[in-house]
């Protein structure tokens, strides 16, 4: 591992600038402590070619150049195909925002965010700064991925046994809408850069994934989430579910089991295997929990292995084992983040998450999520997931009206894997069957709080 010091000596040397070459600066600092990075014999992989494809049989090549969870995932099929590090470039009114509003942004003592706007909360990292994991962790909650709204049509999830030779899934899901409207951070649609709703209902966002079309067992159900501006208050939740057509209220602390139209969990704290599913809603996107939930611990930067620009958007399902995964797919040397995040024993949740313990892999780029393992209670690792990403101006090459200004980072595919048992569940997004050639609709005003509201799930869901 490399000196984290040294790293971020270079990044923020690079920082010291002013006026809109600050945030144009940001790739330039990435890239030149990414040339310091390979002086370093532990990180510097000269046995790794450029159009190379590691398979099960290579997957020793790669051991600290992935996670331990996506290990497993390699040497049980997933090839990875390895291709030149690019570069990512934030939507220009994000960087604009960073540049205009970052220095005002500040932590309190018990890690509460303060004084944001818009942008990315924290530009300059200090390897010294005892915050400094808990703000890689708001650069990513607030990072440029996705910041106005997010409206994610037609997502598609299947689930797959440990069988590599298993012809069909054991299940196969569809969901009309992944959507997201967020009340600050906004760049690109207006009202900017905060709605007036942030004032008078106190949400931060509202997320919803509904309604789900398949299995027929689950169809109309439909989950909605907010996230409020008060650091003190827990997020809340609600399922939908047709039988009853009713919404019922759920805590928090089930977010990290897989919900399953009931939101229960075994007597183990593990989510059961009801409709075959692992992905737990805290894990959408590699991390959806609430920020003051947990400690972290900045364990390091390293240079690592990630999909950040796929070859494939919808990507395409991996044929050597059993659908487990998406492969092969573009993998690149990137730099990293490796973040510990604990439960903290004392939190809103009341009771702790099934999931006590992530590690988190976050690019130093983009701020998203590359890959995360999860731990249960014992301490074992349980679960792991890696993110499919890719970075253009459109969802798909035939889309007609989700075409961006600016290239974006989306997410084309997360694999969650029980590494335990092998069963996993890959969600396509976008999703491989769709009609649909427009699928991804950021920045673009598609979705508004008026659909993000318990009666709209559970009109959408009838």
């Amino acid at each position: 591992m490399a000196s984290i010091g040294v790293l971020d000596q270079v990044m923020n040397n690079a920082f010291k600038t002013s006026g809109a070459a600050k945030t144009r600066s940001i790739g330039a600092a990435t890239a030149l402590a990414a040339a310091l990075v390979l002086l370093y014999p532990a990180l510097a992989r000269a046995h790794l070619n450029i159009g190379e494809t590691i398979t099960p049989a290579q997957a020793d090549s790669v051991a600290d150049l992935v996670s331990p969870g996506n290990l497993v995932m390699v040497k049980q099929g997933m090839t990875i195909k390895i291709v030149p590090r690019g570069s990512l470039d934030w939507p220009a009114p994000y960087s604009a925002a960073t540049e205009k509003y970052s220095p005002q942004v500040r932590l309190s003592a018990q890690g509460e965010l303060a004084s944001y706007v818009a942008g990315l909360p924290f530009p300059m990292l200090d390897a010294n700064d005892p915050q400094v994991a808990l703000k890689i962790m708001w650069n990513f909650s607030l990072r440029p991925q996705y910041t106005d709204d997010v409206d994610l049509r037609d997502v598609e999830a299947e689930s797959h046994s440990a069988d590599p030779h298993a012809s069909d899934s054991i299940e196969h899901f569809t969901i009309g809408h992944f959507a997201l409207y967020n009340n600050i951070d906004r760049t690109e649609v207006a009202p900017m850069p905060t709605d007036p709703d942030a004032v008078a209902s106190g949400i931060r966002y509202r997320f919803a994934v509904y309604p789900i079309l398949e299995p027929s067992g689950l169809r109309g159900v439909g989950f909605l989430r907010y996230r409020h501006l008060d650091p003190n208050r827990e997020d809340s939740t609600w399922i939908y579910q047709p039988v009853t057509r009713r919404t019922r209220q759920i805590s928090a602390n089930t977010l990290s089991d897989t919900i399953d139209g009931g939101g229960a969990s075994d007597s183990a704290g593990m989510a059961p295997t009801t409709y075959a599913n692992t992905v737990d809603p805290d894990s959408y996107f590699g991390f959806a929990a609430k920020i003051e939930d947990f400690d972290y611990k900045l364990l390091g930067v390293r240079q690592m292995l990630a999909c950040v620009e796929a070859a494939n958007s919808p990507a395409h399902e991996c044929p050597v084992d059993g659908g487990r995964s998406v492969c092969p797919e573009n993998w690149e040397m990137r730099y990293l983040y490796v973040i510990e995040a604990t439960a903290k024993k004392t939190s809103l949740l009341g009771a702790p998450p099934a999931v006590a313990r992530r590690i988190f892999y976050i690019d130093s780029e983009g701020f998203f999520i590359t890959a995360s393992d999860l731990y249960d209670r014992g301490g074992q690792l349980w679960k792991t997931i890696a993110t499919f990403n890719a970075y253009r101006d459109r969802p798909t090459p035939a889309a007609k009206v989700s075409i961006w200004k600016y290239k974006r980072m989306f997410q084309t595919a997360l694999v969650d894997e029980d590494v335990r048992s092998g069963f996993s569940t890959v969600f396509y997004t976008p999703s491989r069957d769709s009609d649909f050639t427009d699928s991804w609709f950021i920045n673009q005003g598609a979705v508004g709080p008026s659909l993000l509201v318990p009666d709209a799930i559970v009109r959408l869901g009838h």
